[in-house]
């Protein structure tokens, strides 16, 4: 009996000891490279309620006196289109702020006369053409190109989902097609928009990480994943090479891709004129077999570091930039800076390293690649917006200082939990708790999904009692503040 007693005793003590050990927290590296810029700031809310009171004095407005204000700024907006596209123009000339004022200005009143929707996206499309073709001839390391470009491609963006939330119903053409730019290689359709071999489509995903990866940025963004379309020669069935948190790199069909939530994205191609291109037109297909080749003969993990020159591991930016700078194209002209403290903390919590890097919104402005199409989930803009809102107003409360934390006590049955997913991730299995990603890091990110779903909870409820109490959906500026209350 004493003899059974000790035994279970020293089982108790082994247990407790183990518990105990399991219970020392990881510590995350540190940041390995820091940005030094300042994070853009819009520092326009006076603007965002005059626009908003202009919309409420419209719908009350008689309906002729708008169109014919309509008429007359849209063809002010074509004249300086006309400007632009005909002369080199400096990204600090004062004719790119007035392009932005005026198109600020017209959506109250689109927004009421939907009629003109789509001359006003058509004119988004016209202006996003003219200013890409201006910034090939800018220095893209400067700050004042990168905000010029940012003001009037993702500023203009935000007008125009403005217009497309207060329409009656969100009925619209999920496509929107921006530049015919040509294309020697393999060709397929993907959510109704042809595709070519070697383009890059960049995506906003449906989860809370994909919120913070798009916003967590010195210029906060739209899109939070990169896929690399792969065309086959003789099939014609194309393939998505990307990398999942999940899973490291790895090879989507369409209809996989498809599946994968998408709220919007957006394809850009490489320019026919680059100097790789004019030589080798079929350089972009080459560059997508690369990165087909290597998704297919070795097992490529996620890089939690986000760190872009070392492709022993790539995150979802990485797999374009690799495969690209391997057949002497650099994307991404003008590098990736996140320099808020509070995100540097919450990412530095994820494992990320590397604050200098390549992020997936910013591979819009790129000079090299052209816009070819949009696409977005008319059932879910508004609940991109709110993801946003929610997403913006957790940035501020970790610019405060608030951290992640956790649970400590899990810490042993995760990291129990954790030695069976490693286990089983070693079969090719995909589990909860990925490659690469600690238990400290799982918990963490545990505890960030449950604080952004019940921001967003409430933050759904507060939007809706706005529509209800005042007959209209709130712009993007009332959200935020919704979400903050």
């Amino acid at each position: 009996m004493n003899k059974t007693i000790k035994i279970l005793l020293g089982s108790v003590f082994s247990l407790i000891l183990l518990y105990v050990i399991l219970l020392i927290p990881d510590q995350p590296d540190p940041p390995a490279i820091r940005a030094s810029e300042k994070p853009f700031i819009w520092n326009q809310n006076e603007q965002w309620q005059r626009l908003e009171t202009q919309y409420l004095a419209n719908r009350t407005e008689n309906p002729a006196k708008l169109d014919s204000f309509l008429t007359k700024e849209m063809q002010v907006i074509s004249g300086l289109l006309s400007q632009i596209t005909n002369n080199s123009l400096a990204p600090s000339d004062s004719i790119f702020k007035k392009l932005e004022i005026t198109f600020f200005q017209l959506a109250p009143a689109v927004a009421v006369r939907q009629h003109f929707k789509e001359k006003y996206l058509n004119l988004y499309s016209e202006i996003r053409i003219a200013v890409k073709h201006q910034s090939q001839q800018w220095d893209m390391t400067q700050s004042d190109s990168r905000i010029t470009l940012y003001r009037l491609l993702y500023g203009m963006r935000a007008a125009t989902e403005e217009v497309l939330l207060q329409s009656d119903s969100l009925q619209f053409n999920p496509a929107l097609f921006v530049e015919e730019t040509p294309s020697q290689t393999p060709s397929a359709e993907l959510f109704g928009i042809v595709v070519h071999s070697g383009d890059l489509l960049v995506s906003r995903g449906g989860f809370e990480i994909s919120a913070l990866i798009s916003r967590g940025n010195d210029f906060p963004g739209n899109f939070s994943h990169v896929a690399l379309v792969h065309v086959d020669e003789q099939t014609g069935v194309p393939s998505l090479i990307e990398a999942h948190i999940e899973k490291g790199v790895a090879i989507a069909s369409s209809e996989q891709y498809k599946q994968d939530k998408k709220l919007r994205f957006m394809v850009l191609r490489p320019r026919a004129d680059l100097p790789g291109l004019i030589k080798n037109p079929m350089l972009p297909h080459q560059v997508a077999e690369f990165a087909l080749s290597e998704a297919k003969i070795r097992h490529i993990p996620y890089d939690f570091k986000m760190n872009y020159e070392d492709s022993s591991a790539l995150f979802c930016s990485e797999v374009g930039s690799f495969a690209y700078r391997k057949m002497g194209i650099q994307i991404w002209k003008s590098v990736s800076t996140i320099s808020s403290q509070g995100i540097v903390n919450w990412l530095n919590a994820f494992g990320v390293e590397n604050f200098v890097t390549q992020m997936p919104s910013d591979l819009e402005y790129d000079p090299q690649l052209a816009v070819v199409a949009e696409w977005r989930d008319p059932e879910t803009l508004l609940q991109d917006h709110v993801y946003s809102a929610v997403m913006d107003a957790l940035i501020e409360k970790a610019d405060a200082g608030e951290e992640l934390s956790y649970n400590p006590f899990m810490l042993p049955f995760i990291r129990i939990f954790k030695a069976y997913c490693w286990t089983m991730n070693q079969f090719g299995n995909v589990e909860r708790i990925p490659e690469g990603m600690s238990s400290t890091i799982a918990l963490k990110n545990q505890e960030f999904v449950s604080r952004f779903q019940k921001l967003r909870q409430s933050t759904e409820t507060k939007v809706d009692q706005f529509r209800k109490k005042n007959g209209y959906l709130p712009p993007y500026w009332q959200m935020i503040q919704l979400a903050r209350e």
